[in-house]
């Protein structure tokens, strides 16, 4: 198969690069214009053209997707499938319709579950024990295709968002080049989602982080992997920021405390109060600090048991 690849970051590096090593041929890759990143905003590049330059692959990164020019630089690569994984931007109707077969999206969840922007983050949010990834037909309507394929995996209840987006990266990969092989040889079915069972997974804000202690511990931790590496789960101190990077629910009685509340010090770690058991935190990031130990933390700031977290 000859195959435009369209992505923008590290989930879909995995994709490119299986296929990169496949008997199918990229033809050319699709990626964002340079932007500038960070707190610096030195301009950077997606790894997604970091690697399409590696391996001598024709780079195309258009500002405007409608541009006849652009589209006409894509009809020149007579392409049997566009493959599309986390590129971040909705393909027009006029778009879709160039490849000989069709546009394949992979995409990290169990369709019609969780579409859109987040999914990964809203499965572990949600405190989901299992997610997967789907091989998709794309259509003009967002992540509302037939199903070519999916694949499941389970979420421990410490997984993160890093290591739930690494391994559906590999099993995504993997998917997808049994399914293109299928499609070569016609043997391939597709399945219509039932649209009525479908969930949304929105784009993550800043806000959606702040901790209401007053919520039972699971959710509290389940917030705190979702939301890593960003915007973090947060609350405060003393009128400062502070952002909480690794939590572990305790069973510990919590009916006499405030939520919020510094109960006792542990060696990992310091213990909140919650809604019904106690939340030891692990490791946080202070405001103008660097990432510590929660144990570090206190020796530095002096907070002791009783000291309320939040407003």
């Amino acid at each position: 198969m000859k195959i435009v690849f369209w992505g923008s970051d590290d989930f879909a590096l995995v994709i490119l690069e299986a296929l990169s090593q496949s008997s199918h041929e990229v033809a050319a890759c699709v990626t964002h214009p340079d932007r500038p990143q960070g707190r610096g905003m030195a301009v950077g590049s997606s790894p997604i053209k970091e690697s399409a330059l590696k391996n001598k692959i024709p780079l195309l990164q258009p500002s405007i997707l409608k541009a006849s020019s652009f589209q006409k630089q894509l009809q020149g690569y007579r392409s049997d499938l566009f493959v599309v994984a986390a590129y971040g931007r909705i393909l027009s109707p006029e778009v879709l319709a160039i490849p000989y077969l069709c546009c394949m999206n992979v995409h990290a969840s169990l369709l019609p579950k969780y579409r859109g922007a987040a999914p990964i983050q809203w499965a572990i949010m949600n405190g989901d024990e299992e997610t997967g990834v789907s091989i998709m037909k794309m259509n003009a309507q967002m992540d509302a295709g037939d199903i070519l394929a999916q694949a499941r995996i389970k979420i421990g209840p410490n997984d993160t968002v890093v290591t739930v987006r690494s391994r559906l990266a590999v099993s995504g990969a993997d998917l997808l080049l049994k399914t293109i092989d299928s499609m070569e040889r016609n043997a391939y079915t597709l399945a219509v989602q039932d649209h009525a069972q479908a969930t949304f997974a929105p784009k993550l804000t800043k806000e959606l982080g702040l901790i209401a202690w007053n919520k039972k511990a699971c959710s509290i931790h389940n917030l705190v992997r979702a939301l890593l590496p960003w915007p973090t789960a947060y609350t405060s101190y003393q009128g400062r920021l502070l952002k909480i990077l690794e939590t572990e629910v305790l069973p510990v009685d919590t009916s006499r405390k405030s939520p919020g509340e510094l109960m006792e010090l542990h060696p990992e770690g310091f213990i909140v109060a919650t809604a019904d058991q106690g939340l030891l935190v692990k490791r946080v990031h202070p405001e103008s600090a660097r990432p510590m130990s929660a144990r570090s933390f206190l020796a530095g700031h002096k907070l002791g048991v009783g000291f309320r977290l939040g407003a």
